[in-house]
């Protein structure tokens, strides 16, 4: 049985706080006639206090550790926003989503990169309020750009906060991510979702704001960026929220998808579990053939962990990547490996490539200083 995730993967009309509801109650009454031991044995273990709280409070753990990158805004707790970077005369680079995919989104917040995040619920977009809190903060006078990936609920808040800034005599235009090449075929990108490929995204639309270009060329850079990346994945296990505890879509032992969302969202494929170098194989396959690069081309590749699969395996899948790559006769100019946009304690990987051409390779090699990312 798969459940819905909530807010990001549908539609965002109060549907996901009923399913929330039921999933609650189903949970209870299977709590009522079972064994103590059993009911203990069926919920995930997790080091929280609260599971209503955990946003607040990694948002207070994440200010105390890192004073020096970024800040809340004091009438504002859903809103990061950089302590260095935004300044006068700069495009205003704002970032957001659901929490539970750290680093993604608060984590790339910092000087060269996003100048500010808001924060939504677990696997749901933030609502309007952290979105226009966060713009007005770090309006730099010369626009405000809206990055983010493309999910009904972010695109529904995003654009009511952007009405919103607009009457306070601040535009704010949209950029959104589209890099998940398994969510909608080709000739439908823009139906596809934004997943791991933002990192390499957000940065090249970061570096140009942070490089004081105009608002013109901040979008055409994110556009450019968003149409030259592209990402599958493949999940192992399902994660767990922490308001309930249970898996959130259900992947016998033995079995893998391919192309499954951050949310888990359905993929294309599914079947039993097969080696690192099968599957980075079928992922290489159909990424090699949509990007469709010419031998000598250079590309930037991220094999990122969903949440609990370690650094062992990660590397693994990019021994066989760097092979196919090398094969296909093209170059590549930066690989990073490690847990980037993850899915709470999913198990399973995703793999991006983006094309490059000179304008990306500056940009994504700019100097950056976030609360979990830095370069240069």
């Amino acid at each position: 049985m798969r459940f819905d995730s909530f807010g990001n993967s549908g539609r965002n009309d109060g549907s996901h706080t009923r399913r929330f509801l039921r999933l609650e109650r189903a949970a209870f009454n299977v709590r009522a006639n079972k064994p103590r031991e059993e009911i203990q044995m069926s919920l995930t273990q997790k080091l929280i206090n609260d599971g209503g709280a955990v946003v607040d409070e990694m948002l207070a753990g994440i200010a105390a550790a890192h004073p020096d990158h970024a800040c809340l805004l004091e009438n504002a707790p859903r809103a990061l926003v950089a302590k260095n970077g935004p300044r006068k005369g700069k495009v205003a680079l704002i970032v957001g989503g659901g929490s539970g995919h750290e680093p993604t989104f608060l984590g790339y917040v910092g000087k060269g990169l996003a100048d500010a995040c808001a924060v939504g619920n677990v696997f749901a977009s933030p609502p309007p309020q952290p979105v226009v809190d966060a713009a007005i903060a770090v309006n730099g006078d010369a626009g405000v750009l809206f990055l983010y990936g493309n999910y009904a609920g972010d695109v529904m808040n995003f654009d009511m906060a952007a009405e919103l800034l607009e009457m306070e005599g601040i535009a704010a235009r949209t950029v959104l991510t589209t890099d998940d090449i398994a969510s909608a075929p080709r000739d439908q990108r823009e139906k596809r979702r934004g997943v791991a490929g933002n990192v390499f995204i957000f940065k090249a639309a970061g570096a140009a704001a942070d490089l004081m270009m105009p608002i013109d060329e901040v979008e055409r850079i994110a556009r450019h960026a968003n149409d030259r990346t592209y990402t599958i994945g493949v999940a192992l296990s399902s994660c767990s929220l922490p308001q309930t505890r249970r898996p959130n879509f259900d992947l016998p032992a033995g079995e893998m998808e391919i192309g499954m969302g951050i949310h888990g969202e359905p993929g294309i494929r599914r079947g039993p579990l097969r080696s690192a170098n099968e599957v980075a194989d079928e992922i290489m396959d159909a990424i090699l053939a949509e990007m469709d690069a010419p031998a000598g081309a250079r590309v930037a590749v991220l094999v990122n962990s969903l949440g609990s699969t370690p650094l062992m395996e990660l590397y693994i899948l990019n021994k066989r990547v760097a092979e196919r790559l090398a094969e296909a006769g093209l170059t590549v100019h930066k690989t990073l490996v490690g847990p980037y946009c993850t899915s709470l304690e999913m198990a399973g990987a995703s793999i991006t490539v983006m094309h490059l051409d000179d304008e990306l390779q500056r940009l994504i090699d700019h100097p950056c200083d976030c609360v979990m990312f830095r370069q240069g």
